[in-house]
């Protein structure tokens, strides 16, 4: 069932961060996608980045969650899909926002940035978040509308 699915990605800065989300969030009762990689080897942030927000775009799985050193490579890539709202916390208060606000349903963290304490934190505030809709509605739609 998509409600309760969600999708990993990362470059090969951020395996251990991934997979300790990726245990914190199955513990939660969520259904992990894992696209990888498992290897500290090369793996590119643009398309580990895309391969996860088509999953989400798609419908495969409400949420995604993408990591690289920043946050921001992989970010940016994944924003490129139609479809995708990703934005990139070092912080709960920006997670919990851009879920509120933003309707985000991809978040990005940096593995060079935040330690796994926090980034635990971070998914939590993000998860737990709902989209408020009202006066934030329209923004969306006008997001949306960008996309062409």
């Amino acid at each position: 069932m998509t409600a309760n699915r969600i999708v990993l990605a990362s470059d090969h800065a951020a395996v251990p961060l991934r997979q300790a989300i990726a245990g914190h969030v199955a513990a939660k009762g969520w259904v992990v996608v894992d696209v990888g990689p498992d290897t500290p080897q090369t793996a590119p942030y643009p398309e580990q980045g895309a391969a996860a927000a088509r999953m989400v775009a798609s419908g495969d799985c409400r949420f995604g969650i993408v990591l690289c050193g920043t946050g921001q490579g992989i970010m940016m890539a994944a924003n490129k899909v139609k479809g995708v709202r990703c934005g990139v916390c070092a912080d709960t208060f920006s997670a919990r926002m851009i879920r509120q606000h933003n309707d985000a349903n991809m978040l990005a963290i940096g593995a060079r940035v935040v330690g796994e304490g926090l980034a635990l934190d971070i998914v939590d505030a993000f998860l737990a978040a709902a989209f408020e809709g009202g006066r934030h509605a329209p923004r969306v739609e006008m997001i949306k509308a960008l996309e062409g």
